[in-house]
C-alpha cells in the first residue's frame, strides 16, 4: 500500500465510497445530502492542508485522509484528521495506514499535536483504533450525535501529542 497526496484524478474514486459513507449518517457529522462539489471543498483543504489516498499496487483508491489545521491563530499549532476508507477495502489496516500517516506528515509540517472533534462513540472500530495509536478520549458531548438508527449517541473529542 502506497499512501501519497490526493490528486484530483483521485477524486472520482474518492467520491464512490465517500458518498455512501456520508449519506449513511451514522459516523460523519456532515449533512448525509453533502453535494458532490460541498464534499470535494470539505476534503480539499487549502495549505497548509493535505489530502491524502492510499492506493494498492495497480493504483485503486482504498481509503483517504485529510489533515488540517484544527484552528486558526492560537491553536493552529494543532492539527485535525478526517479518514474515509472504502468499505469494500476494509479490514486490510488501510485506516490504521493513513492514521499513522498522518501523525507522521502532521508532525514533520510543525503541528505540535493533532484533535478529532467528532468521533461517534458507536463507531467503536474507530474509536479503538485511534486508542491504539496513542489517541485519548479528553471529552464527551453526551447525545451530540443524532444517529439515524440509535437515536442520540455520544460524541468524542480524542486528542494526542506530537
Amino acid at each position: 500500500m502506497l499512501i501519497r497526496e490526493a490528486t484530483e484524478e483521485d477524486w472520482p474514486a474518492i467520491w464512490a465510497f465517500m458518498r455512501g459513507i456520508i449519506a449513511a449518517g451514522d459516523t460523519y457529522t456532515y449533512d448525509p445530502d453533502t453535494p458532490e462539489e460541498a464534499a470535494r471543498a470539505l476534503w480539499f483543504v487549502p495549505p497548509p492542508g493535505r489530502a491524502f489516498v492510499a492506493v494498492d499496487d495497480d493504483g485503486t483508491v482504498l481509503g483517504t485522509s485529510k489533515v488540517a489545521r484544527n484552528q486558526a491563530g492560537g491553536g493552529s499549532h494543532v492539527a485535525n484528521g478526517s479518514y474515509m476508507v472504502d468499505p469494500a477495502r476494509s479490514g486490510r489496516g488501510v485506516g490504521r495506514a493513513l492514521g499513522e500517516h498522518s501523525l507522521e506528515w502532521a508532525r514533520a509540517a510543525g503541528f505540535r499535536g493533532m484533535q478529532f472533534n467528532a468521533v461517534v462513540a458507536t463507531n467503536t472500530r474507530a474509536v479503538t483504533l485511534w486508542q491504539s495509536i496513542g489517541f485519548t478520549v479528553i471529552g464527551t458531548v453526551p447525545g451530540g450525535f443524532d444517529h439515524p438508527d440509535q437515536g442520540s449517541v455520544d460524541l468524542h473529542l480524542m486528542y494526542r501529542d506530537l
